[in-house]
């Protein structure tokens, strides 16, 4: 008896997914395809980000949506990364997600990469280890010129020689997969890391390169583009995706963009004082004048980050300072939030292979399952919150 019950319950294998969904396109499609293979698993867990985004941007639709997008092409169960991971930097980004996956009792996690071979990323790995002292000396060394952090990194990276044996740490998604094995590490998780090579679109390319996957970026970029316009996403979206972004901005007459928000950006700002700003997260270096500077003058997001950019902070860390801002979300709040790894599972939506997962494996997390919908099964027929 005992034996056909291990046999049952080991029938149930999950891989997670670390993802952001904005919008689900036929790459990450892809994506689950492969993640599913590579490990023989039965279920895909995705852990994903809310209403804001890693890079400091809003979603283009809601949590609720995305979600729905995922279980509507091949996920099982999707769990909120909360915000104190969500809309941070790739260390931290990747520690929460990580802690919420090793949770769940996943026995792998598979994540797209520039490298696609994940012996390159343990090599790199072991290499920085050995080379710790020097790499951590050439990255303040660069920081000291006037370039970004990610610009730093990897420009030490190459000045310590045989950068060809390793992974390109230019690369976003490599820069994140190296991140994801690091937290593994760290926690001592027995999550097995896979990864697959990214098809046919880079992370930043804003054109279409492809007859069928195409980057997040180029489609938000074709949503946006002015009505007159005849770029079509729905070559690069699976139908489900079409059709919900299709109903969403029917109910609520717009996509998501910073631009919906700067307003409010606006008036956070110039109501408040240069020291109730330095106890915003991610504001230092006398950041707070600058930003006010910008804020009074600006009739517009894009203007007012092409005011406040520099060489040495990048887009996407003042895109997540002007979150921090919209939200009140002060240093002291970020390192109680961030602090430990996850401390609950923020259930968004399930399949019904998914529920069968919760009930058979749920006693086993490592955290608590907090939802809202826990008296009912959110699957492709249900409706949405």
């Amino acid at each position: 008896m005992g034996n056909k019950f291990l046999k049952r319950r080991l029938l149930m294998k999950a891989v997670g997914v670390i993802v952001e969904y904005n919008p689900f396109h036929n790459g990450h499609a892809y994506h689950i395809d492969v993640s599913k293979q590579a490990a023989q698993a039965d279920v895909v867990i995705a852990v994903m980000s809310g209403n804001f985004l890693q890079r400091g941007e809003p979603a283009l639709v809601s949590k609720w949506y995305r979600t729905k997008m995922a279980l509507l092409n091949g996920v099982d169960i999707v769990f909120e990364l909360p915000y104190g991971f969500a809309v941070q930097k790739a260390e931290t980004f990747a520690k929460g997600a990580v802690s919420i996956l090793d949770a769940a009792c996943c026995e792998s996690l598979c994540f797209g990469s520039e490298s696609g071979d994940i012996s390159t990323f343990i090599r790199t790995i072991q290499f920085l280890e050995e080379q710790k002292v020097p790499f951590q000396e050439n990255i303040y060394h660069f920081m000291k010129t006037g370039v970004s952090y990610p610009k730093a990194q990897s420009l030490a990276f190459q000045q310590l020689g045989n950068a060809e044996n390793y992974l390109d740490l230019a690369k976003p998604n490599n820069i994140l997969g190296l991140e994801y094995i690091k937290a593994i590490l760290q926690k001592k998780s027995a999550l097995r890391p896979l990864t697959v090579s990214r098809r046919n679109a880079d992370y930043h390319d804003e054109c279409f390169t492809s007859e069928t996957i195409a980057s997040a970026t180029s489609i938000r970029k074709a949503i946006f583009a002015p009505r007159k316009a005849t770029i079509t996403i729905e070559p690069f979206v699976p139908p489900p995706t079409s059709q919900l972004l299709s109903e969403y901005l029917l109910r609520y007459q717009t996509f998501h963009s910073w631009e919906n928000y700067w307003s409010y950006l606006q008036f956070r700002l110039l109501q408040s004082s240069p020291d109730e700003l330095k106890e915003i997260y991610e504001v230092e270096e006398g950041l707070e004048n600058r930003l006010l500077a910008a804020a009074i003058g600006s009739s517009s997001f894009q203007e007012f980050m092409q005011k406040i950019k520099t060489k040495r902070y990048t887009w996407t860390r003042l895109q997540r300072v002007c979150v921090h801002i919209l939200t009140n979300t002060k240093k002291s709040d970020m390192a109680l939030l961030s602090a430990k790894g996850a401390t609950y599972l923020r259930l968004l939506g399930m399949s019904t292979k998914g529920k069968e997962y919760l009930n058979k494996r749920k006693k086993e997390f490592h955290l608590p399952v907090v939802s809202k919908l826990s008296s009912r099964q959110l699957d492709d027929t249900s409706p949405l919150p």
